[in-house]
């Protein structure tokens, strides 16, 4: 067993040379490197498996060196360049000097309420990275996460007002699964294309304000996460449980209101995702009580599995998922990443 001062030191080697490369490579896919070191060291992977896993991921994604600041921003013009990609050497600049000048809770308090409308910034990968960036207590990963979610800002429909229809998620899934123009639409290679252009269906409009967001609202997403993920092990459904982990580590960071912008535009983003989920039906409860019982692995078990792979996706969620059962105490997440890493065949057939 590595010691833990030993693989930590090893992830903070690694970890200096990151800004140095860009936080997208070709096509606009997100770099998960920075993030996925991260999880990696903190399921237990050796200082060798880090320094594996990030020369393997360099190359199969032929990571992009960041690009040079073109104009400095201040305070008054930093908003004039959301949702401009190139300008994130910009911002990353901007924000860096607001870190250091404000530490990374007022910065945080202070950015995150212009930031939240926009929370699907690259398909929720820089709200990832700015959750990492707070679980490390880092001021320069905070400011570089800022700094992209500010440059790849998804706007999507604004909320109206208009009064709330349901207080369960999966109802609000479900009645955007009965949008009839969201059925058949062409489909990207991107999550944040297709949250794009589902969003921008006219009758997609009003789904934002459905959904009555209170105290339990973000108990009862993660409920519907690991259900529709437990039911299609589909790639964007484990980006609901991992971004609910995210969300929950800046929840510490941001006033009541700006949570629950986070968790509305959040959700609208994930209804946007029907189409790219298939549509799926809920499993109904008595179905997803049997899964939750299937005899798995324990975690530590898993974890040394999941510290083997190369896919980014299997180390983010052992580790997401981990961290959201010691929340809420369901063992169906142990279930369902014992079934992404293999270990356990398709128990819904």
């Amino acid at each position: 067993m590595i010691p833990k001062e030993n693989a930590s030191e090893g992830l903070e080697t690694l970890l200096a040379g990151m800004p140095g490369w860009g936080s997208e490579f070709s096509h606009t896919f997100a770099n998960h490197a920075p993030m996925v070191l991260v999880a990696l060291d903190r399921i237990g992977g050796a200082p060798s498996q880090l320094r594996r896993f990030f020369n393997h991921y360099r190359d199969a994604k032929q990571l992009l060196p960041f690009a040079q600041p073109l104009k400095r921003l201040d305070s008054k013009s930093w908003k004039t360049v959301i949702g401009t990609r190139e300008r994130e050497p910009d911002l990353r600049h901007f924000f860096a000097g607001e870190l250091a000048r404000l530490g990374i809770h007022e910065a945080l308090q202070l950015y995150l309420p212009d930031l939240a409308d926009g929370i699907a910034a690259s398909a929720f990968h820089a709200l990832m990275r700015t959750a990492y960036g707070v679980l490390r207590s880092d001021e320069t990963d905070v400011a570089i996460a800022l700094a992209y979610w500010a440059a790849t800002y998804l706007p999507l429909p604004e909320a109206q007002g208009t009064p709330p229809v349901t207080r369960d998620p999966a109802e609000v899934l479900a009645l955007t699964a009965a949008i009839g123009p969201l059925h058949g639409m062409k489909l990207h290679d991107l999550l944040w294309q297709n949250i794009r252009d589902a969003s921008n269906v006219p009758e997609f409009s009003p789904v934002v304000d459905w959904l009555d967001i209170g105290p339990d609202t973000m108990e009862k997403m993660a409920a519907t996460a690991l259900s529709i993920f437990a039911a299609t092990q589909h790639f964007a459904a484990l980006h609901i449980i991992t971004g609910l982990h995210w969300i929950r580590l800046l929840k510490p960071h941001c006033d009541e209101a700006t949570l629950h912008r986070m968790l509305r535009v959040f959700w609208q983003g994930i209804a946007a995702l029907m189409g790219e989920l298939g549509f799926p039906a809920m499993p109904n409860a008595a179905v997803v009580d049997r899964w939750r019982h299937i005899q798995v692995p324990d975690w530590p078990a898993m974890h040394a599995i999941a510290a083997q792979s190369y896919d980014e996706h299997d180390i983010s969620l052992a580790f997401s998922a981990s961290e959201e059962m010691k929340v809420y105490g369901d063992p169906l997440y142990r279930v369902v990443v014992a079934r992404r890493l293999g270990l356990i065949g398709d128990y819904t057939k």
